[in-house]
């Protein structure tokens, strides 16, 4: 009987076992076959979530991108890069790194040498004897023309570069514009100063990246501003190149010192010399121009103008002349008083306001020593900032400087002097107040670290774009026309009329 017993009880689980055996056989098997690729599918590569080294001949980085595979449920993260992947083109060398090396050559017909301007990732060289005026370190000599190189420097460390352009939402093209045509711009030859341009575009529109959104979702960046790229005849006697006038141009969005009055061109801050490589610089900047004392009520820096006879920069300049209570720094080639940004940064610390009438073109980087500086603005037409630096500056500009508007400097017989004068103290500290909040906003950090509490203008920029670039993909979406509105003129951006708000706001 217990013969039998065992006998049933060893074919039992013989019988158990096989059934287990088939059971994790089948379960090995489907476990196994989720985790190989899917037919024409690459397995997951190392590379897409190592970065690699940015060398010359690569722009670019692949960044740690986060699984979204919903298997992972909640364990996974959320990738908070997403909507904010930027890929960079890996352009020929003469189109960026090429420039640099012959540095010589970047200011033909001047008298000016940009090479020491490039040092130090176009910072420029340090300025170590500041004479107590400025903070220690983060200050530099740098050129108001090196914007493209710093932000492209500045690029290579964003948080959120991709190697794999399907997943950008962006297309970042490195592209120095200002630097590559400041060679040519005093040629009379303009098939010469437009060949750049050509070049860069014929190369650009044979990438698979460019056919997705035909550049739509391309942007570049350039230290001149946009009117050097809009020559609107082909008279030799005409300024700049036609570069953002051709077809493959229009499609992309490009961010300068100064935009145009057309919709795809965007204002970002001139590069100031103070560029702070940790959030203690910041703080302690604000807290030195906030504690200031100010002995002047006004001030104005920069060179006559004596071909612009009907310009409100003559009448500046003559009323800060003749008034004991404004200090004229002359920025002429007799004065030379703003080489130094030690000199300027000490004067500018010292003054309440600081004039920006319009010069050569409608803005001025000495607005953004003087926000740097903790003096108030004092504008006189729209184009100097209202109409400009959108992303930048806050929208009521009556909350940090001063509006003068004068459309005809031949009718206005105003005294800038009176006019300040008669502003509130209260109105005056509230106003300096927010000119101190915004000096992280119109700053490039070092490109060799990141501000941790702050954004600085490199990152208030690209936020602009994606923004920019997505409300097109909406546009997509809804299947409508994404050219439509995108390169348009906007001829009333630099007119007195959208801005007569401004006028009538109690300065008092």
């Amino acid at each position: 009987m217990e013969n039998a017993i065992a006998g049933r009880c060893s074919h039992q689980l013989w019988l158990v076992f096989l059934i287990l055996f088939v059971l994790c056989f089948v379960l090995f098997h489907f476990d196994y076959s989720t985790m190989m690729p899917a037919d024409n599918e690459l397995p997951f590569s190392l590379d897409q979530i190592n970065p690699v080294a940015v060398s010359e001949n690569q722009t670019h980085l692949a960044t740690n991108q986060s699984v979204t595979d919903e298997s992972v449920g909640e364990e996974s993260d959320a990738d908070t890069c997403l909507g904010r992947y930027v890929y960079v083109h890996n352009l020929p060398s003469r189109f960026n790194y090429g420039l640099l090396k012959n540095c010589q050559s970047l200011t033909r017909g001047t008298n000016s040498n940009m090479c020491p301007y490039l040092a130090n990732l176009g910072l420029g060289t340090e300025i170590e004897n500041s004479q107590g005026v400025l903070s220690n370190q983060s200050w530099f000599s740098t050129n108001q023309f090196s914007l493209e190189v710093i932000f492209h420097n500045k690029m290579k460390r964003y948080e959120c570069l991709t190697n794999d352009s399907s997943l950008a939402s962006a297309i970042f093209v490195p592209y120095y514009a200002g630097l590559d045509i400041s060679q040519y711009l005093w040629s009379p030859n303009i098939s010469v100063r437009d060949s750049p341009g050509k070049d860069l575009l014929n190369w650009l529109v044979e990438r698979p990246e460019w056919k997705k959104m035909w550049g739509r979702d391309h942007f570049l960046v350039a230290g001149r501003i946009s009117w050097d790229f809009r020559r609107q005849t082909d008279d030799a006697s005409d300024w700049g190149t036609k570069f953002r006038f051709l077809p493959e141009s229009q499609n992309m969005t490009m961010m300068s010192v100064e935009s145009s009055s057309w919709k795809n061109d965007f204002a970002i801050p001139y590069p100031t010399n103070f560029h702070p490589f940790k959030d203690s610089q910041v703080i302690e900047w604000q807290s030195s121009v906030r504690t200031q004392d100010r002995s002047y009520l006004f001030t104005f820096a920069g060179a006559p103008r004596p071909d612009l006879s009907n310009s409100v920069r003559g009448v500046v300049i003559e009323q800060c002349r003749s008034s004991k209570a404004c200090k004229f720094i002359n920025c002429s080639s007799e004065g030379n008083e703003c080489d130094n940004p030690v000199n300027l940064m000490k004067v500018f610390r010292r003054s309440v306001y600081c004039l920006q009438p319009p010069g050569d073109s409608y803005t001025r980087r000495s607005i953004f020593d003087s926000i740097l500086a903790g003096c108030i603005p004092v504008f006189f037409h729209p184009g100097t900032a209202y109409a400009q630096y959108l992303w930048h500056l806050p929208g009521n500009g009556t909350e940090y400087s001063v509006y003068i508007p004068v459309k005809d400097v031949k009718n206005w017989n105003g005294s800038v002097e009176k006019i300040l004068l008669g502003i509130s103290k209260d109105k005056e500290l509230a106003m300096r107040e927010e000119v101190i909040g915004l000096i992280p906003n119109i700053i490039y950090s070092d490109p060799r670290s990141r501000l941790e509490s702050f954004e600085d203008a490199f990152d208030l920029a690209v936020n602009g774009v994606l923004e920019r670039i997505e409300r097109v993909r909406c546009v997509i979406r809804e299947g409508k026309d994404p050219s439509i509105g995108f390169a348009e003129g906007d001829d009333y951006k630099y007119t007195f009329s959208e801005w007569q708000g401004y006028e009538k706001d109690p300065l008092f």
